[in-house]
């Protein structure tokens, strides 16, 4: 399965574009390490983060382009260094036939990912911004700090650049969180966290 014949190696630097909108699938992605963020774009220039991909994990964009014959409609982009291998249509096609271990593990992958789409559905029909804003800061933080712009976490929370800032100010007015440029410190992982679990 690791001959050329079935695949072949992918190792991208962070940022580099991995698919884009209209894009024929090149195979069946399979990571070993790294990120791929997958987000989506509108005529007005807005983006909305569907979903990240990680080592274990399957991207439904390419899952849905092998079983059906269309092309993208989304991006995925490296989110950091990324390495794993591309399963050719053959190679994937054949494993999804002959190889149950193979088979269970790709339907788990898309059981969890139509989960993550419920849960970002959920979150941006039924859940307050504030609380939806608190959720991204809390799990993009690393430690207490984030290496962030506005522009990101308006794609992160499917809103606009502008509401994101004026919602931000109000946490740095309450003490929760402080503000530089590119970078957010969370100062009240508590106060955050109580945001969080509103439902309004």
């Amino acid at each position: 399965m690791n001959t050329p014949l079935y695949s072949r190696p992918l190792h991208l630097r962070a940022g580099s574009l991995l698919f884009s909108p209209g894009q024929e699938c090149p195979g069946f992605v399979r990571l070993n390490a790294g990120t791929i963020r997958v987000s989506l774009s509108g005529e007005n220039g807005r983006e909305v983060v569907l979903y990240r991909v990680a080592p274990g994990e399957l991207c439904l964009q390419t899952f849905s382009c092998l079983l059906d014959g269309r092309t993208y409609s989304a991006e995925g982009r490296a989110e950091t260094d990324i390495d794993g291998e591309i399963l050719s249509h053959g190679a994937f096609q054949r494993l999804l036939a002959d190889d149950a271990g193979f088979r269970a593990d790709v339907f788990r992958a898309v059981a969890e990912r139509f989960s993550d789409y419920e849960q970002l559905v959920e979150e941006v029909a039924l859940t307050g911004f504030d609380a939806r804003l608190a959720r991204v800061l809390i799990r993009l933080a690393t430690h207490n700090v984030l290496q962030t712009t506005h522009e990101s976490l308006a794609a992160e929370t499917a809103s606009g650049r502008a509401f994101v800032s004026r919602r931000l100010a109000e946490f740095e007015r309450r003490g929760i969180i402080t503000r530089r440029r590119g970078e957010i410190e969370i100062l009240d992982f508590d106060g955050l966290g109580r945001i969080a679990q509103e439902t309004g």
